[in-house]
């Protein structure tokens, strides 16, 4: 890890990536070691690029915030490491492997999360629906695949929300259900993508606090996608930050600079530091809650029509 914030892509050559050497040529880690590492990646979206030239690496057994603002990349990114979106060019690697569908080595919070059509599911039943990969349902599990579920539930101290209808729970307590879900076959890498979504500030705490406990005892890789770095604060091991196409990774003392977020934000960028919390502005404007208003994706913490689950199908 380097001393200050690593900027990650050619149009920031003074800075290069940790591990990597100045020509700006990621090589693949000796034995596998990182979870994730992108050489020189551009993404693109509906045909926009929304990552260029971009080369990092995500370690085994830590925990990364990813921030930015919307249309950043940040979804998109974690999509690309479930094989879902291919990129446009460079090399990405997960868990020393190219990105492949399905993979149950991968756990998913997908953005967009839902019941089944509204049923009044159980949480057990809402957990079980995910046993069997991407195929949505009520199986019939077998001695294990209940064991999976209970193991699970226990670690998001889930066992209370097991008999009660979904419709019943708070956002705090679907969040957990949420998680157990994506704990389901015991993944290594654990993708989250704005689980504090509609949640109070109570809640989103609960919520990262529940994450950071699991990923230490199961000792898995975490990137969690918020929009606001402040319920993160103190539970971070780096922070990736993407912005204009770029990313910057490293401590939030490292990433979380004005000068760094003013080259992801191609504008000038103020860093504030208010009675323990952290404010970054563009003029008068708080430009992470600005960004978090502008999403098309906010939702009332209910849920909806749809798949709640996306880490072995489409996202």
């Amino acid at each position: 890890m380097t001393s200050q914030a690593s900027m990650t892509a050619r149009s920031a050559p003074d800075a290069p990536m940790a591990g990597s050497r100045r020509d700006g040529i990621v090589r693949p880690p000796a034995g596998g070691a990182e979870a994730a590492w992108l050489d020189r990646v551009t993404l693109a979206r509906g045909g926009r690029i929304v990552l260029r030239d971009v080369s990092f690496a995500l370690e085994t057994g830590e925990f990364v915030g990813m921030l930015g603002p919307n249309g950043a990349g940040k979804t998109t990114l974690m999509r690309a490491m479930l094989g879902l979106v291919p990129a446009a060019q460079g090399e990405l690697r997960v868990l020393g492997a190219r990105p492949v569908r399905g993979n149950p080595a991968i756990g998913y919070m997908p953005q967009s999360r839902a019941a089944a059509g509204g049923a009044r599911l159980s949480g057990r039943e809402f957990v079980s629906g995910v046993v069997r990969g991407h195929r949505w349902g009520l199986p019939m599990l077998n001695r294990d695949g209940r064991r999976e579920v209970d193991w699970a539930l226990d670690m998001v101290g889930g066992r209370d929300l097991a008999d009660r209808p979904l419709l019943d729970l708070s956002g705090g307590e679907r969040q957990r259900l949420l998680l157990a879900q994506a704990l389901i076959g015991r993944p290594r890498l654990l993708l989250l993508d704005e689980p504090l979504m509609s949640l109070d500030v109570h809640h989103q705490r609960s919520v990262v606090d529940l994450v950071r406990a699991v990923q230490r005892e199961l000792r898995m890789t975490v990137l969690f996608s918020a929009h606001e770095l402040n319920p993160l604060l103190g539970q971070l091991d780096r922070v990736l930050y993407l912005g204009g196409g770029h990313a910057a990774i490293g401590t939030v003392a490292e990433v979380i600079t004005g000068p760094v977020l003013s080259r992801l934000y191609g504008s000038p960028i103020d860093v504030v530091h208010v009675r323990g919390r952290v404010f970054v502005m563009s003029g008068n404007n708080d430009a992470e809650r600005d960004a978090y208003r502008q999403d098309g994706h906010r939702q009332d913490g209910h849920f909806h029509d749809g798949q709640a689950h996306g880490r072995h199908g489409d996202a």
